[in-house]
């Protein structure tokens, strides 16, 4: 008769963590995450006679023919550009297209200015071939401390293009430089997260502007040419 062949590794492994809850501190992760999304949403809901004015005031230049721009870094940029599709797009419902520029997206562009004049540099050039007065920029950090965004928001002052921050806690040196600021009161992913719905918050206060301006249903069946 043979012997019992030894148990492997992996049998003296799950014999060891048997009873144990090895999700435990997976679970306990997401609790504390989104516990720290609640001071976002707090911080936010402060700041919410801002948003409506942005959205309002954003419905009246577009609808008068400026444009906006926006820029950010990482997580951040990727937020700039779901602004601007929501706005060259819709966001609930049915209206005419406006401009707006995400300042990251144009990657050979993006290339030859970081490349050629250094990755400061990389979003006050394009401000300045992009920006007119009257227009709008919106420049994202959770830090405010981005060198391209600052560099971007001086370009701006000195074009008369109105400059709005979405950042962390404030102060912070975009916060100060910008016309106008949105400093979230939360950790850096969290304030990201409050981003987002900041974006749509004044996506939905811009729509109710257009739609009392009478600017609806101009969808893609619509000539307007």
């Amino acid at each position: 008769m043979s012997p019992d062949p030894l148990p492997s590794q992996d049998q003296f492994s799950s014999r060891e963590t048997a009873g144990q809850d090895t999700g435990a501190g997976s679970r306990e992760a997401v609790r504390i995450h989104l516990e720290n999304v609640l001071p976002a949403l707090r911080s936010l809901e402060r700041q919410a006679d801002r948003l409506a004015e942005w959205g309002v005031e954003l419905a009246q230049r577009l609808l008068s023919g400026q444009k906006l721009l926006a820029a950010g870094n990482g997580g951040s940029a990727a937020e700039a550009q779901h602004l601007t599709a929501e706005l060259v797009g819709r966001f609930d419902g049915e209206r005419m297209p406006f401009s707006a520029i995400s300042l990251h997206a144009e990657s050979s562009a993006v290339t030859a200015i970081a490349n050629d004049y250094g990755y400061e540099e990389l979003f006050a050039r394009q401000v300045r071939a992009h920006g007119r007065s009257g227009d709008i920029l919106v420049l994202l950090s959770t830090s405010g401390q981005s060198p391209n965004l600052l560099r971007a928001a001086e370009a701006a002052a000195r074009l008369n293009v109105t400059t709005w921050a979405l950042t962390g806690p404030a102060p912070n040196p975009l916060a100060s430089c910008c016309d106008q600021a949105v400093a979230i009161d939360a950790i850096s992913a969290n304030a990201q997260e409050g981003h987002l719905i900041a974006l749509h918050a004044i996506c939905r206060a811009f729509e109710a502007e257009v739609a009392r301006k009478g600017q609806v249903n101009a969808g893609p069946e619509v000539d307007r040419g």
